[in-house]
């Protein structure tokens, strides 16, 4: 026992070093500093990582796209030069943290991670201004709302882990409580004029209507359970 106790203590070492020495190589930080440590950097290597259609939409000037969904990331982040800063992002943080792995395990030496993705960096204003309305309109939207019925809308992407695990019992809620809450849900990737008229910055997020008023919101997962109190 003890000596398997001391086995446990040096492996825990172990283990908190390798994380130590990962995090030296990943600094992640919020979108301000992000674009001023881009602005400050000479010849950037700005890496999206997001799909090739997520990056036609929107992107920060100067990115390179590589998907970290693909099965050629490595060979085509081998191109770039380890020894100079790069900066890495994605939707909202989840594929970038990954990526920023990968990279530290690659050799790249200084990785900086935009905290909470494009969505964070929208959010701090930083985007190109655009009078184009992507996806549903605020007057769209706003008619989803009329009802008697409590309403519940789901804002996510079908790249969105958290967003993966929850669907299938919102699909079953829907059927389900019919009679109690409407459950709309909206892909994020195609509405992105309301994502940024409601200030969504994370995925997955739920909002619950009641006569067209907020009486609750989540951001980030949340269990069947947890969700059924809620309504």
């Amino acid at each position: 026992m003890k000596f398997h106790s001391i086995c446990l203590i040096v492996l825990s070492f172990v283990v908190l070093s390798c994380t130590g020495q990962t995090s030296k190589n990943i600094k992640t930080i919020e979108a301000k500093a992000f674009a001023e440590k881009i602005a400050a950097t000479p010849n950037t290597q700005i890496l999206d990582v997001r799909t090739p259609e997520e990056f036609a939409s929107e992107h920060i000037d100067n990115a390179k796209n590589v998907n970290w969904l693909s099965t050629d990331f490595v060979t085509n982040t081998a191109k770039l030069d380890k020894s100079k800063p790069i900066f890495v992002y994605c939707k909202s943080g989840g594929r970038s943290q990954n990526a920023a792995e990968k990279l530290n395990q690659l050799g790249f030496t200084t990785i900086y991670q935009l905290a909470g993705g494009i969505l964070k960096w929208d959010a701090a204003g930083l985007a190109k201004p655009s009078d184009k309305i992507i996806g549903m309109c605020s007057q769209e939207y706003a008619e989803l709302l009329n009802s008697d019925k409590k309403v519940l809308i789901n804002f996510y992407a079908e790249w969105c882990a958290p967003c993966k695990k929850m669907t299938p019992y919102l699909l079953k809620m829907q059927k389900e409580l019919a009679d109690k809450v409407t459950i709309i849900r909206l892909n994020a990737d195609e509405n992105k004029t309301l994502l940024s008229e409601l200030k969504i910055t994370e995925l997955p997020t739920l909002l619950l209507y009641e006569n067209k008023k907020i009486k609750w919101k989540n951001s980030g997962f949340i269990s069947e359970d947890d969700l059924k109190k809620q309504l």
